[in-house]
């Protein structure tokens, strides 16, 4: 199972990084890997290094699954142009990594959970898919009646994180616009993603 609820910053230590950018990571404190030997660090293989890409991108949206990210690499071949590109590409589409986005909640998990809950509609329609693919143009809004819930209103406050370029926020009215989808570039990720050693990972 991909689910870490209670111990989702482990994940920073394991892989060396303060893989959402948050003051709260253990890794502001102890940098270096969990358990008796995790002061022991060894050069990694080349498998080592590809599959460190992978937890790490797959890491980073939360609850994805191994089966769901599998399929998002295969959806990402099978599209015209780079594959690494394609594969962020189709995770920033996601509902939930959009409502993360627009800052509407404070962290990955949290928009999972929130559109979970139905507290968001996309194009006036209430959807609680937290996988659903938003698509150019498609406007996201938090439902009136969650409007305002603490966590609400205290992420849209926050000066933690940007809004990117690829999306639109009327914080007044609780709604968004996905501008359009992303290339890896647009992307404001806290650490360095390397999609391309995910790809040759997968294409062993």
């Amino acid at each position: 199972m991909g689910k870490r609820l209670n111990s989702k910053h482990k994940i920073d230590r394991r892989l060396g990084v303060n893989l959402w950018g948050r003051p709260k990571s253990p890794l502001n404190n102890r940098d270096y890997a969990p358990g008796q030997h995790g002061q022991r660090r060894r050069k990694p293989s080349d498998f080592g290094v590809q599959l460190s890409a992978k937890q790490k991108l797959k890491g980073y949206y939360g609850n994805i699954g191994e089966k769901q990210f599998r399929k998002y690499y295969h959806e990402a071949v099978r599209r015209k142009g780079d594959t690494g590109e394609n594969l962020v590409t189709i995770l920033e589409c996601r509902l939930d990594a959009v409502v993360y986005r627009m800052r509407f909640v404070p962290t990955v998990f949290a928009a999972r959970q929130f559109v979970n809950h139905g507290h968001v509609t996309v194009n006036g329609r209430r959807v609680n898919i937290p996988s659903y693919m938003v698509r150019d143009g498609d406007v996201v809004e938090v439902r009136e009646k969650s409007r305002q819930i603490p966590m609400v209103i205290e992420a849209i406050s926050s000066s933690e994180r940007d809004l990117p370029d690829y999306i639109d926020v009327d914080y007044n009215k609780m709604k968004g616009t996905f501008v359009r989808a992303p290339k890896l570039e647009d992307v404001p990720y806290p650490v360095q993603m390397e999609p391309n050693l995910v790809v040759e990972f997968y294409s062993r």
